[in-house]
């Protein structure tokens, strides 16, 4: 049976196994996590529960149709995202929802569901990027023709994210300049993106809208909420959480921390996992994110093109850094960031745009064993001798 299904699967098996696993192990995290929400709302934790599902089996749909297409269309489809997604990331700061005064969503008519634009900006800047820099090796060291056309695009989509998002607007230009690393970008012309990165990032802490809270949460990780006690209420009791955990932890649906932590279904639902699953679970889950990078390098390597080589090497590292973002946050090894546990958080769109990237990833994958089954055949038909 099991063999049957993964029959159907193409790339790298061990991606589609710790999707899996992630997906179910995220399931009962979040049921367990989102009894004081559906209190508050007079609602059954059933409900959330149901929604998360359908968003679970939704995102398996689109990492499965997007595996079945050949990595090369993304380089066309990136070029229309990111025609489409300045556009949105302008729209959505003007009008988009405000939430903690920051408008990071943006309603969809008809179906009244909202999503945070800053997942389609992700997507469309990491394929636009591969894209960008694979067809610019030929003239790669080239200033005008290539690296102001490429830093453009990473600089215009920064600054729209980090106005109102600075966190993931951070990781999604680590991303970039690793990426640039890999494309055989100058080290002179990375270290002058990092320096105007780091100007529009004073600009934006110093400047921007949300510059209070910023601020604010630094102070109160330098500080360890010496301070101000209340601003380091999240990370306290996520501490808590983890403390209390033990090695085996206290097991699943038995959190008490869930009741406590404002948001123990998405941004601190890794406290969650440790305080039921112990020491041990944490460690099982960091390990799987760990593999999925590995892998995801193994793919990177053995990739005949460069552009599915810098898509896998992109969306790996983003959703790998997202991952470890949010566990750091948890322990107490970084400010709050506010970003979601990849496959894990319960969250809407947020699960959809990671299932395509997981969907490309292993669309990348899928290509590199079709090579290799066609570079068998020719080996093996080559070997039979002609008859007559």
């Amino acid at each position: 049976m099991v063999n049957k299904v993964f029959s159907k699967l193409k790339g790298d098996r061990w991606i589609w196994i710790i999707v899996i696993i992630l997906s179910l192990w995220s399931m009962l995290a979040v049921y367990s996590s989102v009894g004081t929400l559906a209190y508050k709302n007079g609602m059954a934790s059933e409900v959330y529960l149901i929604k998360h599902v359908s968003m679970i089996i939704g995102g398996f749909a689109l990492m499965y149709f997007s595996h079945l297409l050949d990595y090369r269309y993304y380089a066309g489809i990136s070029k229309i995202l990111m025609i489409v997604t300045i556009p949105i990331l302008l729209y959505t700061l003007i009008f988009g929802e405000s939430i903690n005064d920051a408008n990071r969503w943006v309603t969809i008519p008809v179906i009244n569901q909202t999503f945070q634009t800053s997942d389609l900006a992700k997507l469309a800047l990491i394929t636009f990027l591969a894209r960008m820099l694979t067809r610019k090796q030929g003239n790669i060291k080239d200033v005008k023709k290539s690296f102001i056309p490429v830093m453009g695009s990473v600089c215009i989509v920064f600054v729209l994210i980090a106005w109102a998002n600075l966190s993931t607007a951070l990781m999604l230009f680590g991303v970039s300049i690793l990426l640039l690393i890999i494309g055989r970008i100058s080290l002179k012309q990375i270290a002058l993106v990092c320096f105007g990165g780091g100007l529009l990032l004073l600009l934006v802490i110093f400047v921007g809208p949300r510059k209070e809270t910023y601020i604010s949460r630094v102070n109160t990780y330098i500080k360890g909420g010496e301070a101000d006690t209340d601003k380091s209420y999240q990370s306290d009791h996520a501490k808590i959480a983890i403390a209390t955990g033990g090695f085996f932890g206290k097991g699943p649906g038995n959190s008490t921390e869930r009741n406590v932590l404002p948001h123990p279904y998405s941004d601190f639902i890794f406290a969650i996992i440790v305080e039921e699953y112990g020491a041990l679970g944490g460690v099982i889950l960091v390990s799987l994110y760990i593999v999925f990078m590995y892998r995801c390098i193994r793919i990177v390597t053995q990739s005949p093109k460069a552009f599915g080589a810098l898509l896998a090497a992109g969306l790996g590292f983003s959703l790998t850094i997202q991952a470890l973002a949010n566990m750091a946050v948890a322990v107490g090894l970084g400010p709050v960031t506010g970003v979601p546990l990849p496959l894990v958080s319960m969250g809407g769109t947020s699960i959809l745009f990671t299932s395509i990237a997981l969907g490309i990833i292993l669309s990348v994958s899928r290509n590199i064993e079709e090579v290799r089954s066609e570079s068998t055949k020719k080996v093996i038909v080559g070997e039979i001798p002609a008859m007559g």
